[in-house]
């Protein structure tokens, strides 16, 4: 979608210059658009422009991060150290609770990243239409595997 010329002009007039009249085309403009003087751009070398030039970059802010860093941290430390988090036979149970809070706040950092349009190592951007590498896909499918055997195993090891 192009942007189309303006009706009048951007600036105001300056003194002694009267204002354009509604209907009439600024001096400066010409019907398809501002017309090159000499010298400043040659025909067919200029590159079109870029909306995404224009727009500022999406990035994740500190108080976005913040509740999502604070959150992995409480629930790493109650899946480590369970003992120190409760009082009585529970250590199972905080683990596995400190387990459930790390895994929420990793899923919040996904989708929070994706929001701002980051995406996983081999798989493609959202709305591109393409499909994802299956050989990324079975590697993040065996490493959550990992992941869930290994903190099932911490768990029983806990009684």
């Amino acid at each position: 979608m192009e942007a189309g010329p303006r009706d009048r002009p951007q600036q105001p007039p300056r003194r002694g210059q009267l204002p354009a009249v509604a209907g009439e085309e600024p001096e400066a403009l010409t019907p398809d658009g501002p017309e090159d003087t000499e010298g400043t751009a040659e025909s067919g070398t200029a590159a079109p422009a870029s909306f995404r030039e224009l727009r500022p970059q999406r990035r994740l802010r500190i108080w976005q991060l913040a509740p999502i860093v604070v959150l992995a941290a409480v629930g790493s430390l109650m899946f480590a150290f369970p003992l120190a988090f409760e009082f009585g036979d529970g250590g199972p149970v905080v683990a596995m609770l400190g387990l459930l809070i790390s895994c929420c706040a990793a899923g919040w950092g996904v989708m929070a990243a994706r929001r701002v349009g980051y995406t996983w190592p081999g798989m493609p951007a959202p709305g591109s239409g393409r499909r994802p590498d299956w050989r990324y896909v079975a590697s993040y499918a065996a490493l959550v595997a990992v992941v869930v055997v290994l903190a099932v195993w911490r768990v029983a090891r806990l009684r």
